[in-house]
């Protein structure tokens, strides 16, 4: 996480007003809670299923369900139209919702409970695909994440940086990451993204029945950063991850918890809460959940971060 980031979150935290004194805690919110999530076999998911039991187990007064969904997109989408109260969303997507930028025709209502973990861009292909860089992904079968995902919010954008398009240069397919792990297994897709944690359940998966590796994104994450903004961070898919030979270099978005802005305080307070009191639990559904921290938490640009979140924040760091 850059460290300007991270002093520039704190300071946006100790100028947060708050309408609750230290002294009190909030009471527990009551009613149905709806966590948008991902793809069956995606982090999200399952991550979205051990946020939602902890919320379900520690709010005696609500219900907590969870929403599998297209990913980032859909995700934002639901939470503002009030079909979910929090959902999963990665950074590039979040910050063209709240400037109104397409895939979004108007600016969302949308702020931050916390920063949770970096998804890492996957480009999986067969053992032996000739296929070493994107741009060597000219005429040939590659799903780009389900309608609305993050997912395919990327894979465009790499594939425009690497000189190809999307639409005329390869056959894009609208397959979510169980999906494409089947249809590259049985020969009817060349290659697939997906932009998820580590390790990716569907990719663990696919790799104990065929010979597959990741395409090093090296060669794209300069320009995707100079084309599309410091959300994009170059970082390394470890080998002991998938079993690999060596690393490989791609690129990494910050994820976040989103909420309407306009939800209570009180329940905006114990869904941050939540997630570190039930940090444990998380783990145990998902181990990116070791990657919450408390002080890289607020590091939330381009949301703001909810009152209620800000305060929980504060008290829990006298």
């Amino acid at each position: 996480m850059p460290v300007a980031r991270l002093l520039v979150a704190a300071l946006v935290l100790m100028l947060l007003p708050t309408a609750c004194s230290d002294g009190d805690v909030p009471d527990r919110p009551s009613g149905a809670i709806a966590v948008a999530t991902g793809n069956p076999g995606g982090v999200y998911a399952e991550y979205g299923a051990g946020y939602a039991d902890v919320v379900g187990r520690r709010l005696p007064d609500a219900s907590a369900r969870v929403l599998h969904t297209g990913g980032s997109v859909e995700n934002l989408r639901k939470v503002e139209a009030g079909q979910a109260q929090a959902g999963f969303a990665l950074a590039d997507a979040a910050a063209d919702a709240v400037a109104g930028r397409p895939p979004f025709s108007r600016p969302l209502p949308v702020v931050a409970l916390a920063a949770l973990y970096d998804n890492y861009v996957q480009l999986v292909v067969r053992a032996d695909s000739p296929v070493r860089s994107a741009k060597a992904l000219r005429g040939l079968r590659v799903s780009v994440g389900s309608d609305g995902s993050g997912t395919a919010l990327i894979a465009e954008r790499i594939l425009k940086v690497a000189g190809l398009s999307p639409q005329t240069d390869v056959t894009s397919l609208r397959l979510n990451v169980r999906e494409s792990a089947a249809a590259l297994a049985a020969g009817r897709i060349d290659a697939f993204f997906w932009s998820g944690g580590l390790p990716t359940g569907a990719i663990s998966e696919l790799r104990r029945g065929t010979e597959i590796r990741l395409v090093d994104l090296g060669d794209v994450v300069g320009e995707l950063t100079r084309a599309y903004g410091e959300l994009y961070t170059e970082t390394t898919v470890p080998a002991v991850v998938y079993g690999a030979q060596s690393a490989v270099t791609t690129v990494s978005v910050p994820n976040f918890l989103v909420v309407r802005r306009d939800m209570a305080e009180s329940e905006a307070y114990w869904l941050t809460r939540l997630l570190f009191d039930g940090q444990a639990q998380l783990i145990r559904a998902h181990p990116e959940a070791r990657r919450l921290d408390r002080r890289s938490a607020i590091a939330t640009h381009p949301l703001e971060l909810h009152p209620g979140a800000a305060r929980w924040y504060r008290e829990a760091h006298p």
